[in-house]
């Protein structure tokens, strides 16, 4: 594939698949914050953030990019909780941001400087409570990678993110993600691709093996893609190949397509460590309904599926979450009777999050309101609303099912 070139300084367009990205960029950043702050004796937060290829910062029509997005997404989020907190009259949050921007093209940092600066300097004035420390790099990723993973190690930082928007070409290598995921105790990464780098890729790796997936959607070879990229069956069959390539790189990889109909070529992937970041994710997709595409199943095993005989477009949208709570209904006693009859809540969601594209909210009501489970507190009482189940609840099977299969063994 072509490179894309952005002619930055004399105007880039802001194409319909970035406009959705950034969409959900902003609204998971603002989240994020939310949530790594949402414990109100928090007095201070420290996090690092890379955008390693940033651009220039504006589009040609105004529209703010990447870097520009994590300044002011994070100022409002440090308002919001600082306005909370000084209505309850508790102490106000401080945080300690390190922001790396990098592009390989000198003339773009250039420009992008002359965008971050009056921005950076409204957020400094008009947020005391916001620490943020902005450092420029101008070579590419891979070369800039170490000096990065260094400054940030230096700094003791814990809570990392990654904005690794390639721009339709392949400039980073997967054993680069895999370090940045065990740098630190909390990282995270957000990495769009064109599929086709990807599918060049695994050509050269294994091409037998390739050829055998593609063939499931009867394409021979790479160049004959465009005639099957708008059809929802090579969307599953490229979702299992992002995944498959991609799964041992982090615990939770999200494999979900930027939606467009007449071709799915960008992929928008979520990396994270641990089940939370994925959940807040997942309710952040629902929330942009048709802004990324699934196709397969839409209960707790996403890719298992006989493309010949089962799996729908899962678009996010409210259709899309009825057809999930009638999977989950019996998806979720499924996992807990192959456990035994009992499973941890935190061990639960471990366990299902990396497979499915449910909302947190379908879930629970799913646990609630099935007539084969029952939730349990620590004390020993039963949950009732799905809103309450916690973390260190335990879920049970009733000892009478509806199902004979997941019937328990009592001595």
């Amino acid at each position: 594939m072509v490179q894309k070139v952005y002619t930055w300084e004399s105007g880039a367009k802001l194409e319909p698949h970035t406009q959705r990205k950034h969409k959900i960029l902003a609204e998971y950043f603002r989240q994020y914050i939310r949530v790594r702050c949402g414990n109100p004796n928090q007095r201070r937060f420290r996090l690092a953030v890379v955008d390693g290829f940033a651009g220039g910062g504006r589009y040609a029509c105004g529209t703010r990019g990447s870097p520009l997005i994590f300044i002011e997404e994070l100022r409002a989020a440090i308002d919001e909780i600082n306005i909370n907190r000084a209505s309850q009259r508790m102490p106000l949050l401080v945080v300690d941001c390190l922001l790396l921007l990098n592009d390989a093209d000198p003339k773009v940092i250039k420009f992008l400087q002359s965008n971050v600066s009056p921005v950076l300097a409204e957020a400094r004035l008009g947020c005391p409570q916001l620490q943020l420390t902005v450092d420029y790099t101008d070579i590419p990723f891979e070369n800039a990678y170490p000096s990065m993973r260094e400054k940030i190690r230096a700094g003791g930082y814990q809570n990392v993110l990654f904005n690794l928007d390639q721009c339709g070409h392949s400039h980073v290598d997967p054993k680069t993600l895999i370090d940045i995921m065990s740098g630190a105790p909390s990282a995270e990464i957000f990495f769009t691709f064109v599929v086709d780098a990807l599918l060049t890729y695994l050509h050269k790796k294994d091409p037998a093996k390739l050829k055998r997936q593609l063939e499931g959607v009867g394409v021979t070879n790479i160049e004959a893609l465009e005639e099957v990229q708008s059809n929802p069956v090579w969307l599953g069959t490229a979702e299992k190949l992002v995944f498959g390539t991609l799964q041992g790189c982090a615990k939770f990889v999200s494999p979900f397509s930027i939606h467009n109909p007449k071709g799915w070529r960008y992929w928008l992937i979520h990396l994270a460590g641990n089940h939370r970041a994925r959940q807040v994710y997942n309710d952040v997709l629902h929330a942009n309904a048709s802004s990324q595409a699934h196709f397969g199943r839409s209960g707790l095993n996403m890719l298992s599926y006989n493309p010949d005989k089962e799996g729908v477009l899962y678009l996010f949208e409210q259709d899309d979450r009825i057809a999930a709570r009638e999977e989950l209904m019996n998806d979720i006693p499924s996992v807990i009777a192959r456990a035994g009859d009992t499973m941890g809540v935190m061990e639960f969601y471990e366990t299902v999050y990396n497979l499915t594209p449910a909302h947190n909210g379908d879930i629970n009501s799913a646990i609630i309101d099935n007539p084969d489970l029952e939730v349990m507190t620590e004390t020993g009482g039963g949950r009732r609303h799905a809103h309450t189940i916690h973390v260190t609840d335990t879920i049970r099977l009733k000892s009478q099912t509806s199902f004979p299969f997941l019937l328990p063994r009592r001595e």
